[in-house]
């Protein structure tokens, strides 16, 4: 409370809030309950569905001196409204009084409740809302109990109306509460719903094509406060009071969102527990309360027919079922026998407690832990990252962004989302690419440079920020701009991606990202620091762990190496051109869920269970540690990654192992000085989150969860705890050479990967292989939209159907990642039209 808060009563109880707060927001802190049906904390009032109605009493004024007057006790003498007021709509006043529960605002909202119903199904039986229905329920507490309306009269309008490929309208269960439309337009960014028809006949509609075109399109049916809006893998799928709920973390990408699975156990699937649905968590500092359709969509992986149940063993050339002890005896003497010529070989996938027993097991006998990551530069993340009190929620006015290398909207769009609203606030959003994104939206700067030149689109802005004169980088209008506003900044973040760029290069320019945040006096700063969009969720942690990358390729590692234990990642499936140096290895173990490429040439294969089957914790790309706990039973005999290594390391003599996730987790603390005071006690502590949206009171935020099992740990960053800020500018890296195009790998959302392709309700939105091209480009080699291409390199090629695009950079073809192309990194390619059959 500040002095300049105000006070009221409400329902007889006194509160004092910030001024500008909105009656419905100040009854909560006071425990008192306005229900509403439009009215969203997030979202702005709109006053729609008048559920909120009070009676408002305010203080009486002497109209000559303004002077409140007061009766002969002294007290302020009150006048109460002829009509009722919404609370969802009204900012507090000094000395009012506010009346919720009296008789007149009860009938107000009575008869609210009776006229929504008049338009709508009593189908509670049958909807997939019931038992969580914020209509049923605020019917039951102000509803009439019976109505006078004509059943004749009823409005009759379609039902199971597909809006996308992913969400169902039902158009008679719809309120008009405009919580979707407003959702689309003011949080996501993506105005592609809206109203058709007027009167009791309006109906919610799609406006874009494909139908509602947008990554966030799950979170309108959350915050649907009746059954219209149900997603299409849920829908008469389970009731809400027949799931079991446990606490997640998304696997998918580095934002870290805080997620509630829903599981069943089920005759349909063989009686076992399954997951039903994916729910948002309520982390402000995170993810607030969305998620993407990925992260909501792309769970299906962890019940696919495909996972491995049981250990394999190679005999006579053959995989073949072997029991845990043979697999582990026979991986164990491989690994014995390879000693120091021992590649241990690991992803971001890996939990940090797997990492850690991964590494230990490696180590037993002299062996390299091999970090598989297409990007470098967590060492200067960890140095110069996000501190612990850092929150990209209270970025605003007087604060900057830099994001360069990364198209954020397709690799971390709940970041992409928070940044809009930063921009909003007043933040000043730079966005440095070689091409177009959906970033260049709300940015207040754009910076275009050749692809190549990142670090030196990098190196020019450091030096327009310090003024340093012995900085060679671009130059111009924009990155003189851009400077000024990083120099001025009350706080910065920056963020660093990896799009045409090789492991050397996003080194190079997390270097850059570190030296301007040195330089300019940002770093250890409360809201600045370094982030990396690293591709998988847990790159960072690695990192802190002690796993690097090779910096020369897994080739050349893999040349070195007589035998490799591979976990969490499929070189083979990622890169074909590695078969041979696989081939050649004396012995090949590999942890994993599925037999991917790279299992299938294995020695020993280990079934590993996935997140949802386990505990464990992730450090997210802002540096902030958190816990997900197991939400169903193991899948066959598939056991952690961690106890897998901890066996290992057993049956190779290492002593005192950890034998639970906590245990391990407890070790990375003593040897990692960022996480000394990590436990999974500490990840499951919590405290009370403003707005009040998840909870019971399922009207107010939605069905998104409460928060009870823990917020997470933020890492105060290596300068926050008194480390060396000195960091050198980094050499910009030489231009790739080579004559012809340069074929450069981008992300997409819903991509082909081994954990995105099980979940069939994406297919329609996944992307296929393809070749995008600068219109002169195409010209030039005489193909056209939709034709066959082919690349060519080193003895290599690949085939696609041609996509013509203004925004793509002349001399430069772009290339889904992860969507059945065999080139990962930039390369320079020749460009050849093709046969249309040629084509994937």
């Amino acid at each position: 409370m500040t002095a300049g808060d105000v006070r009221l009563t409400i329902d007889g109880r006194e509160v004092r809030v910030p001024p500008g707060t909105l009656i419905v927001d100040a009854a909560k802190r006071v425990g008192v309950d306005i229900p509403v049906f439009c009215y969203h904390p997030k979202l702005e009032p709109v006053g729609m569905c008048r559920m909120c109605l009070v009676e408002i009493g305010r203080p009486v004024r002497d109209r000559a001196t303004g002077e409140v007057q007061v009766d002969d006790h002294g007290t302020p003498v009150l006048q109460y409204g002829p009509k009722l007021e919404t609370a969802c709509t009204t900012p507090v006043g000094e000395g009012w009084d506010v009346r919720v529960s009296s008789e007149k605002a009860r009938q107000g909202r009575n008869e609210v409740v009776e006229f929504l119903l008049t338009s709508h199904p009593l189908d509670c039986p049958i909807c997939d809302k019931g038992g969580e229905c914020p209509l049923q329920n605020l019917t039951l507490e102000h509803g009439p109990g019976k109505s006078r309306f004509l059943f004749d009269d009823k409005i009759r309008l379609d039902k199971r109306v597909p809006l996308g490929d992913l969400i169902v309208l039902d158009r008679e269960r719809c309120i008009q509460c405009a919580r979707c439309v407003r959702f689309q337009e003011e949080i996501a960014g993506d105005p592609v719903l809206g109203f058709f028809e007027r009167g009791r006949k309006l109906e919610i509609v799609t406006f874009s094509d494909p139908g509602f075109d947008s990554y966030f399109s799950g979170n309108t049916t959350d915050i649907c406060p009746v059954g219209a809006l149900t997603t299409a893998d849920f829908r008469f799928g389970a009731r809400p009071w027949e799931l079991n709920a446990a606490a997640s973390i998304c696997p998918h990408c580095p934002v870290g969102c805080n997620l509630t699975l829903n599981t069943r156990r089920e005759a349909v699937s063989g009686g076992l527990e399954v997951v039903k649905r994916v729910m948002p968590r309520q982390n402000e500092a995170v993810n607030e309360t969305w998620i993407c359709d990925k992260g909501r969509f792309a769970y299906h992986f962890a019940a696919s027919p495909e996972r491995l149940k049981t250990p394999l063993v190679r005999k006579d050339g053959r995989l073949v079922e072997a029991t845990w002890d043979e697999a582990l005896e026979t991986a164990a003497e491989g690994m014995r026998t390879a000693g120091s010529r021992l590649v241990g070989i690991a992803s971001g996938r890996l939990s940090n407690e797997d990492l850690m027993a991964l590494r230990t097991a490696v180590e037993t006998v002299g062996g390299r832990p091999v970090l598989d990551a297409p990007m470098g530069g967590g060492d200067f993340v960890r140095r110069f990252g996000l501190g612990s009190q850092s929150d990209l929620g209270r970025l605003g006015r007087g604060d900057a962004v830099l994001v360069i290398a990364s198209d954020l909207h397709e690799e971390a769009p709940i970041w992409w989302l928070r940044l809009r609203k930063a921009a909003e606030r007043g933040a000043e959003v730079i966005v440095a690419n070689a091409r177009r994104t959906r970033l260049d939206e709300f940015a207040s700067h754009v910076i275009r440079y050749e692809y190549g030149q990142a670090v030196e689109a990098l190196l020019g802005i450091g030096a327009a920020a310090t003024g340093e004169t012995n900085v060679r980088g671009l130059v111009g209008e924009a990155v003189e701009a851009a400077g000024k506003a990083l120099r001025s900044a009350a706080e910065l973040v920056i963020f660093f991606g990896a799009e045409g760029l090789d492991a050397k290069g996003t080194a190079a320019l997390a270097q850059g990202a570190a030296a301007i945040l040195a330089r300019t006096g940002h770093a250890a700063k409360e809201q600045s620091g370094l982030v990396g969009i690293w591709p998988q969720a847990n790159l960072q942690g690695a990192w802190d762990l002690g796993w690097r990358p090779t910096g020369r390729g897994l080739a050349d590692v893999l040349g070195e190496a007589k035998a490799a234990l591979i976990a969490g990642v499929d070189p083979l499936g990622d890169d074909p051109s590695l078969g041979p140096a696989l081939g050649a290895l004396d012995f090949l173990i590999v942890q994993e869920l599925f037999l991917t490429e790279t299992a299938a040439t294995a020695d020993v294969v280990l079934p590993a269970q996935s997140f949802i089957e386990r505990e464990g914790s992730l450090t997210s790309g802002e540096g902030r540690v958190q816990r997900y706990y197991p939400a169903v039973p193991a899948w066959g005999e598939a056991r952690p990654d961690w106890s897998i290594s901890s066996s290992l390391a057993a049956g190779l003599g290492a002593k005192d192992l950890p034998t639970s996730a906590a245990a391990w987790l407890e070790r990375i603390a003593e040897v990692v000085p960022a996480y000394h005071d990590l436990s999974y006690q500490a990840l499951a502590r919590v405290e009370e989150q403003w707005p009040l949206v998840g909870g019971d009171d399922l009207y107010f935020g939605g069905t998104a969860y409460e928060n009870r099992q823990g917020l997470g740990v933020a890492l105060a960053s290596e300068v926050e705890r008194g480390g060396s800020k000195d960091v050198d500018w980094p050499m910009s890296p030489p231009p790739q050479p080579g004559p012809g195009i340069l074929a450069v790998p981008v992300h997409r959302l819903y991509d082909r990967g081994t954990t995105l392709l099980p979940s069939r309700v994406l297919d329609p939105r996944r992307v296929s292989l393809y070749i995008a091209l600068n219109p002169s480009d195409a010209t030039a080699i005489g193909v056209g939209d939709g034709e066959a291409v082919s690349l060519a390199w080193d003895g290599q090629s690949q085939t696609a159907l041609a996509v013509i695009d203004p925004s793509v950079p002349q001399g430069a073809a772009l290339i889904p990642r992860s969507a059945g192309a065999t080139l990962s990194m930039p390369t320079r390619v020749t460009l050849l039209a093709s046969q249309p059959e040629a084509a994937r």
